[in-house]
């Protein structure tokens, strides 16, 4: 897959993400505690994959790729955690930023370890 067509899937997410933060009910029933944050671990962990193609793709180093796809994912988080506060009957909170950065940082450590075996 070339540069173009990553970086077309990673926004395309994007904008699913900002579009699913923009409803006042999220998508999902909690049906335990602190569900939501393993729900933004693992969207924010995709992030981490689909960024990862896509700025992988830049022939940088890797070390350079593994912080900018962490600080995407945690800049996306942040930023989707300010525009939902604007939503009614959503809030920011920095529990669920924290999640989104881990899951993405989560993703990229394990993409970096297994870049640099190969």
């Amino acid at each position: 897959m070339n540069r173009a067509a990553a970086g077309s899937i990673l926004l395309a997410y994007c904008v699913l993400i900002f579009l699913l933060s923009s409803r006042s009910q999220p998508p999902v029933p909690m049906t335990f505690p602190a569900e939501d944050k393993l729900i933004h671990a693992a969207a924010y962990g995709l992030m981490g994959l689909l960024s990862w193609m896509t700025f992988s793709r830049a022939q940088r180093p890797l070390d350079v790729v593994f912080f900018v796809c962490v600080c995407f994912c945690s800049l996306y988080g942040l930023s989707d955690e300010w525009h939902q506060s604007f939503v009614s009957g959503r809030d920011a909170s920095a529990g669920d930023w924290l999640a989104d950065t881990l899951g993405g940082f989560l993703v990229s450590t394990f993409l970096l370890r297994r870049a640099r075996r190969q």
